[in-house]
């Protein structure tokens, strides 16, 4: 595969997925724009940290998978840098480092800003990445990768960038992080669907590969289920604008996403997922409707007429 430098960069990062980076810092800003406590800095910081974050996490996958032997030419997915030989195995890990760098010296100035919870939070958050698939028990090898997914790119990810606004923790955002984490962990999961095969071949065992199709399958829907139910109880039970319901607009894309991954079921094993490819793409625009319309919502919800919804 013949592409430049610059282009090699870019499809090591996987902009596609930096969605689930992005949204939680969007829905998080919205949260604290609604109540007042808005800072535009520490909003700018805390979204260049978590996409620099995921950016690393996924140079770390590319580089790891290709060391385990778990990214071969059977790769049914988009395209991995090392595997393809476009970049050398060198290079992509001092990428990653130099990410890591990077993302440590924007935390020092949230840590400034905010205090040693950041610096602890930042300083696990990087590890976490590197530990998806590196290090002595990587997470995604060992069927915790949806925990990372829905406690990083969800609840830490969205409280966080709200903290560092206001100086507190908002159970608000909190739940906000619930629902984020739930979307992105259905990302994950088409993923982890798509991969199953390949994965258990190379010995990564994902929860699709410890539990089937079937369990992977209940499991997209349930997170989609769990994404809707926050937005619900956040207007119920925490006084919510009825505008963050603009987050349902988020499931729209997964419901052609949903049928592909039902359809999976009809499959035999052996076919070819790669069917599942653009299922991954739309669950990934969901995440970012998802994390725009809970922030739009609260911030709409404050203003003028709009606030007495």
């Amino acid at each position: 595969m013949e592409v430049s430098r610059a282009q090699a960069w870019v499809l090591a990062t996987r902009p596609r997925t930096l969605t689930a980076g992005a949204a939680p810092v969007v829905a998080g800003t919205g949260f604290a724009a609604a109540d007042g406590v808005f800072a535009q800095l520490p909003a700018l910081a805390a979204l260049v940290g978590a996409l620099l974050i995921q950016i690393a996490t996924n140079l770390a996958n590319d580089y790891y998978d290709f060391r385990k032997g778990s990214d071969t030419g059977e790769r049914l997915g988009p395209v991995r840098v090392t595997q393809a030989g476009i970049l050398p195995p060198d290079t992509v890990f001092r990428g990653m480092v130099l990410t890591l760098v990077l993302a440590f010296l924007v935390g020092v100035y949230l840590v400034w800003v905010a205090g040693w919870p950041v610096a602890v939070i930042g300083l696990v958050s990087m590890l976490m990445g590197v530990c998806y698939t590196g290090g002595p028990y990587p997470l995604s090898y060992n069927g915790l990768g949806d925990v990372f997914v829905f406690v990083f790119f969800g609840l830490v990810a969205t409280a966080t960038t709200y903290y560092v606004q206001a100086g507190f923790w908002s159970p608000g955002a909190i739940l906000a992080g619930a629902g984020l984490g739930a979307m992105s962990t259905a990302m994950l999961v088409v993923n982890n669907l798509r991969d199953r095969e390949t994965d258990g071949a190379a010995g990564k065992r994902t929860l699709a590969v410890r539990f089937g199709d079937r369990f992977t399958v209940v499991q997209y829907f349930a997170c989609l289920a769990a994404a809707v139910a926050v937005s619900v109880v956040g207007v119920a039970a925490m006084e919510w604008s009825p505008l963050t319901l603009l987050s349902l607009a988020g499931l729209l894309p997964c419901v052609p996403a949903a049928r592909r991954v039902l359809g999976v079921l009809a499959v035999p094993d052996g076919v070819d997922r790669r069917t599942l490819n653009p299922a991954l793409a739309m669950t990934a625009r969901g995440v970012a409707f998802y994390g725009a319309g809970l922030g739009l919502g609260a911030l709409l919800g404050t203003a003028g007429p709009l606030g007495a919804l």
